[in-house]
């Protein structure tokens, strides 16, 4: 794992990086500031100490905030809530392997990861708060870059740049080796050493037996998993006799895709596979946001608004603005 010594000057970002962020400022930060009104506590709700409300105890809550005292005088549990912290620090697990960089069409998973977390990041640092990032699978096996939390325009830029920095690769078939989580989220327990937000940006084809490492990183941290996907991994389309390849392994298989039985089988296993994911992030007890490589960047932020207004005021809070968001991007189309 890579870092960057005391007193090393940040390597210059790319002109693609810049021209990228200048984007997703006029584009969706804009659009996304008319939207939450500029109420970013939707979005950035910390666990500071200072107490903001009571309400009822919602299922996915943490325990250790409910009042006792209120819940026995009112015969019913109500939890604490607290005012966000002023530091507030976001921290990017960025999956960077092969499968990431796999797309049906002209959107990869690599570049909606790359956008949503640059969105986000901007979000997070133009309120005064910090972020930082681990990278996974950008080039060598493991865990292969740190960068330290900071608060900056340029700090944001260098995010970016180096989560392009493996889109001019190949492949990343390091040996044969496929993706295994727990190395990820096994190193950021060891780096993260306060309470922090915490988004684990992957597809979550992996190696099994991460989510024990998910569970313990959500009772520290403030955990979102971020899930990345494209439709053709649900199902397979009719696209003739193909040759499709692991993209981490180099594996080939022939295929003939228009064979309707192939496709069901492959269906099932997609299925089968979705099931294994929901039922492993649901032991974790993390929150869930899916990302398609056809999704509204913009709508994706704002069902991450929605999402957090629903961990912090229940699950029959709304955005207001929320409901017309598709008839603004209607307008904007």
């Amino acid at each position: 794992m890579q870092g960057r010594r005391p007193g090393e000057s940040r390597p210059a970002a790319p002109a693609g990086a810049e021209a990228l962020l200048r984007r997703l400022e006029w584009t969706v930060l804009k659009r996304l500031d008319g939207l939450l009104q500029g109420d970013y506590r939707t979005l950035l709700r910390g666990t500071g100490v200072d107490l903001a409300d009571l309400r009822e105890y919602q299922y996915g809550d943490d325990v250790r905030h409910i009042d006792w005292n209120v819940t026995a005088r009112l015969q019913q549990p109500h939890v604490r809530q607290f005012h966000e912290d002023r530091d507030l620090t976001a921290w990017f697990l960025l999956d960077l392997s092969g499968s990431v960089h796999f797309g049906s069409g002209d959107v990869s998973k690599l570049a909606v990861s790359a956008g949503f977390v640059t969105a986000l990041a901007r979000v997070v640092t133009r309120h005064g708060n910090r972020v930082g990032a681990l990278f996974y699978g950008g080039g060598e096996p493991g865990v292969d870059g740190l960068l330290r939390p900071g608060a900056s325009r340029t700090h944001v830029l260098e995010l970016l740049a180096r989560m392009q920095r493996p889109a001019a690769k190949a492949s990343t078939k390091a040996g044969g080796a496929g993706t295994a989580l727990f190395d990820l989220l096994r190193t950021a327990e060891g780096v993260l050493q306060r309470r922090s937000l915490v988004f684990v940006v992957s597809d979550f084809i992996s190696a099994p037996g991460w989510d024990e490492a998910l569970g313990r990183l959500a009772r520290r941290h403030d955990v979102v998993a971020v899930r990345l996907f494209d439709p053709a991994e649900m199902a397979l389309p009719d696209v003739g006799l193909v040759t499709l390849e692991d993209a981490e392994t180099g594996e080939q298989l022939f295929v003939d895709a228009t064979d309707p039985a192939f496709r069901a089988r492959y269906a099932a296993l997609a299925e089968a596979a979705e099931a294994e994911l929901a039922d492993a992030l649901g032991r974790a007890g993390v929150d869930l946001l899916e990302l398609a490589t056809d999704d509204d960047l913009l709508d994706a932020l704002l069902r991450f608004a929605d999402l957090r207004r629903r961990r912090a005021f229940g699950p029959g809070a709304h955005l207001a603005p929320l409901s017309s968001s598709a008839a603004m991007q209607g307008e904007a189309a």
